[in-house]
């Protein structure tokens, strides 16, 4: 289905030159007395390779469907991930490439939103936040009570965030997973 370009939206799949890629990023620009333009970063399905391309406003691209089902991040296996879907039990692999930095706040054995593309899985969706144990922290600095201190954690997925001086090894912590930011103790066990 052809979408206008100011329809775009980040995430989506468009069809290009015969391939598919996701809009990892866009800019909608109306420079001062020159036409409108839409820039945008896409991501390649198949190898995940990154490119910037400028597109007229008023262009259409075709926009691909992707299914998505619930799945159990099961182990890596080399460069890859296994995935085991909820429903069919039927294991699909991710690779590296493909999945990049969402696998820090992925931790093994969780339930987590596989995308498929043609029946082959081909990206995660993450969601807002996720819950993950601090397993690495420095030590607190005693008598630095200045509001926003704050110190290097590592937690059980290998994810290094920043964390306030209070966090200690074993505490549980909100993790926002569009920049990494610490959000909170979580209460849940």
């Amino acid at each position: 289905m052809a979408v206008n370009l100011t329809q775009i939206r980040k995430g989506m799949v468009v069809k290009l030159e015969g391939q598919n890629y996701q809009v990892v990023d866009l800019e909608h620009r109306t420079p001062g007395n020159l036409r409108a333009f839409v820039q945008l970063k896409l991501k390649n399905m198949s190898n995940g390779s990154q490119f910037t391309k400028r597109f007229s406003a008023d262009e259409q691209l075709e926009t691909v469907f992707l299914e998505k089902r619930s799945a159990q991040y099961l182990y890596p296996e080399g460069k890859t991930y296994v995935f085991m879907d909820n429903e069919t039990y039927e294991q699909s692999n991710l690779g590296e490439e493909v999945v990049g930095d969402k696998m820090g706040f992925i931790p093994l054995n969780s339930d987590v939103v596989v995308m498929y593309l043609d029946g082959t899985a081909c990206d995660l969706e993450l969601p807002s936040s996720v819950i993950l144990e601090v397993t690495e922290s420095e030590p607190s600095i005693r008598g630095n009570t200045a509001t926003n201190v704050t110190k290097k954690a590592v937690c059980n997925t290998g994810l290094e965030i920043k964390v306030p001086q209070h966090i200690d090894v074993g505490d549980r912590v909100v993790i926002d997973t569009r920049d990494g930011s610490f959000l909170g103790r979580s209460n849940k066990e």
